[in-house]
C-alpha cells in the first residue's frame, strides 16, 4: 500500500501512458516507483509540485541517486522516466519549462573485458582431454575460441563448409548475418582437424541422431549442433579444473588483448573480432596497459610507497 498519494499531474502522466500508450502493468509499476521517488525528493526541497521543479532540482535528484549508491543504468533508466514526464507537461499546457532536458547523465565507469594472462591459457589448454570423442571435441571447441577470438554464437554456427584448413582460414558470420575471414593454424588448426577425423564421426553416429545436422561442426552426442548453453558449460567445467572462473568471451577477450600484446595491428584485429567500429576494439588497448600497469606495480622494486 502507498504511503503517499501521487500529485495530480503524476497521475494524469500515468493515466495517458495506460490509455494512449497501453503501457504494461511492470512499466507503469516502474514509472510509478520512479515519479514517487522524485516527488519524496522535491517536497524535501520545498516544491510540492512537480510542474515548478526547475534544472538545479533535477540535477540534485541525480546527486541524491548517486550517493544512494544507485547504479549508472538504474539513474539513467530513472531519469528517463523525469524527463518523459516533464516532456508531457509542458505537451499537455501544464508548464512552459522543460527542467530535465539538458541535465547530464553520470558517466558510467569503463568496464574492461576480462582476460587471462598467457599462462592461465596454456593450463588451460595444456590440461588432459578425455580421450574420447567429446574430448576431442571439447579440447578442438577451447582451442577455436581462443585461437580464432570468435564469439559463442559465431562458434555453434559454424558449418563444415566455413573451414578451409589447407589455408587455414575460417569463415564467420558475425553479427548482421556481416561474413568475415579469421585465420586459424598451429594448434587449433591441428585440434580442428583431430576433431573432424576422431571425434565428430563418431558423435554423429550414435544412435537416436534423427536430430542430427550435418553440416554442423560442433555437434553433441545425438550430432545436433551444439548449443550457446552447452558451450558455456564445457568452458566452465574445464576453466574450474584449473582454478579459472571464465566463460567464452573470456577467452575472446583475452585473444584480441594477447595480439595487441604481441604488436599486432589495431585495424587487423577489428577485422579479425568483426568490429564495426575501431572504438570497440581499442578497448582493448586499455587492458594491455591495466595489465603492463599491474606488471610493474608487482615487479618494480621502487614502484609502491614504502
Amino acid at each position: 500500500m502507498d504511503a503517499q498519494p501521487l500529485h495530480p499531474s503524476v497521475e494524469e502522466f500515468i493515466s495517458h501512458l495506460t490509455v494512449e500508450r497501453g503501457a504494461s502493468r511492470n512499466t507503469l509499476s516502474a514509472y510509478r516507483r520512479d515519479l514517487r521517488s522524485y516527488s519524496a525528493f522535491l517536497a524535501k526541497r520545498g516544491v510540492e509540485d512537480p510542474a515548478r521543479a526547475t534544472r538545479e532540482d533535477v540535477g540534485a535528484f541525480v546527486a541524491e541517486l548517486q550517493r544512494r549508491g544507485l547504479a549508472p543504468a538504474s539513474i539513467e533508466r530513472t531519469l528517463a522516466t523525469v524527463k518523459s514526464f516533464h516532456k508531457f507537461l509542458v505537451r499537455e499546457g501544464i508548464t512552459e519549462d522543460h527542467p530535465a532536458g539538458r541535465v547530464p547523465l553520470p558517466k558510467k565507469p569503463t568496464r574492461l573485458p576480462d582476460v587471462i594472462s598467457v599462462g592461465d591459457v596454456e593450463r588451460l589448454l595444456g590440461q588432459p582431454f578425455p580421450d574420447d570423442p567429446a574430448g576431442i571435441r571439447d579440447r578442438a571447441l577451447l582451442e577455436v575460441l581462443y585461437g580464432c577470438g570468435v564469439r559463442v554464437s559465431e562458434l555453434v554456427g559454424l558449418d563444415l563448409t566455413d573451414l578451409d584448413l589447407r589455408d587455414g582460414i575460417v569463415r564467420i558470420r558475425g553479427k548482421g548475418d556481416k561474413d568475415r575471414v579469421v585465420p586459424v593454424g598451429g594448434v587449433a588448426a591441428s585440434a580442428l582437424e583431430e576433431y573432424l577425423e576422431h571425434g565428430r564421426p563418431y558423435l554423429r553416429s550414435k544412435k537416436g541422431s534423427q536430430r542430427a545436422d550435418p553440416s554442423a561442426v560442433f555437434v553433441n552426442f545425438r550430432g545436433g549442433r551444439l548449443t550457446r548453453q552447452a558451450v558455456f558449460g564445457i568452458v566452465k567445467r574445464y576453466g574450474g579444473r584449473v582454478g579459472l572462473d571464465i566463460h567464452p568471451h573470456t577467452l575472446r577477450h583475452s585473444f584480441a588483448t594477447h595480439l595487441l600484446e604481441g604488436g599486432a595491428d589495431l585495424r587487423a584485429l577489428q577485422e579479425m573480432l568483426g568490429h564495426a567500429d575501431i572504438a570497440t576494439t581499442q578497448v582493448y588497448t586499455h587492458v594491455g596497459m591495466a595489465h603492463l600497469r599491474e606488471e610493474y606495480l608487482s615487479t618494480h622494486p621502487r614502484a609502491r610507497l614504502r
